[in-house]
């Protein structure tokens, strides 16, 4: 099940992305439209309850077809979307986490894994513009599986950590290089306006059988800069979140973002770096999730 967030009426609504158009949830449903339906976030934190509706309704829209909704029936190419998750408690990103990009920094290979944080100013949607600051002139990419938590997790095992997942999405980790690296602290080049990217989607877990088993690719203005696999990851899905959920606890709607593959300019030759500039347009495919598609200016 894919689920997002647009914009009508000046509200932010919840939708399922279907083969007939996005079903707005509120206009499916109509007087059936519980509170904890009104978007993602509050879905998750409502548990399994609030998820099966959904399910349920996605299940009818597939058997039923869309003229059965069709009060209900957006186009999604018409839509202005909001971040597919609205208000994560915390952003935690892991750097270095795939090997061939840490080879390609010459960085030696993690032996914990590296975490950083971003904050909720630096959420934007697909579609949305981002700004390059004036502060930087090395902005750079990084496509990225986002993880999105669905229940309280505290000192879960490897073995267990997928059963606390919401879903999956597609993130943008982007960077100012030239303000990541004035200092050993990540924070300033990675959590700036707009520079957390995320969706459309938030495709539901049970969709997803194996996140370490995706394909992820990066490209700028048609041309592929990243091209690679979940399944390069140093420290794969479950072991992130268990060891995450061993030092803090982690609740429904969190984002954990696992990790960039080779490929971003901050590992090419000084002589052939071309870091984003006016214009560029930017697009993070993964696997089953969707396109993220943002134009830099």
């Amino acid at each position: 099940m894919k689920l997002l967030h647009f914009q009508e009426e000046g509200r932010t609504k919840l939708g399922i992305s279907t083969v007939h158009g996005v079903i707005d949830v509120g206009a499916a449903l109509g007087a059936n439209a519980a509170p904890e339906l009104k978007d993602v976030d509050s879905a998750l934190k409502a548990g399994n309850k609030a998820l099966d509706v959904l399910r349920a309704l996605d299940s009818r829209i597939i058997e039923e077809g869309g003229a059965a909704f069709a009060g209900a029936v957006r186009n999604e190419e018409e839509l202005t979307l909001e971040p597919c998750v609205l208000q994560p408690g915390k952003l935690i990103c892991v750097g270095l986490n795939y090997r061939r990009h840490a080879e390609e920094t010459n960085s030696p290979i993690p032996t914990y894994p590296i975490l950083f944080n971003k904050f909720e100013n630096a959420l934007s949607a697909h579609g949305r513009e981002v700004t390059i600051p004036k502060t930087s002139i090395k902005t750079d990419y990084e496509a990225e599986l986002g993880i999105v938590i669905g229940r309280t997790a505290f000192e879960v095992s490897p073995e267990e950590a997928l059963d606390y997942v919401g879903g999956y999405c597609n993130v943008n980790d982007v960077s100012a290089r030239d303000l990541q690296m004035r200092t050993s602290q990540w924070l300033l080049g990675k959590s700036l306006d707009g520079f957390c990217p995320i969706g459309p989607y938030l495709v539901t877990a049970d969709a997803v059988p194996d996140p370490n088993a995706l394909g992820i690719r990066c490209t700028v203005n048609g041309e592929v800069r990243q091209n690679s696999n979940t399944g390069d990851m140093i420290f794969d899905c479950r072991t992130i979140i268990s060891y995450i959920s061993h030092h803090m606890t982690l609740r429904p709607g969190d984002l954990i973002m696992t990790g960039t593959p080779e490929g971003v300019m901050m590992g090419y030759p000084e002589d052939r770096q071309k870091y984003l500039k006016h214009g560029d347009i930017v697009t993070v495919d993964i696997d089953g999730l969707g396109s993220l598609t943002n134009r830099f200016v």
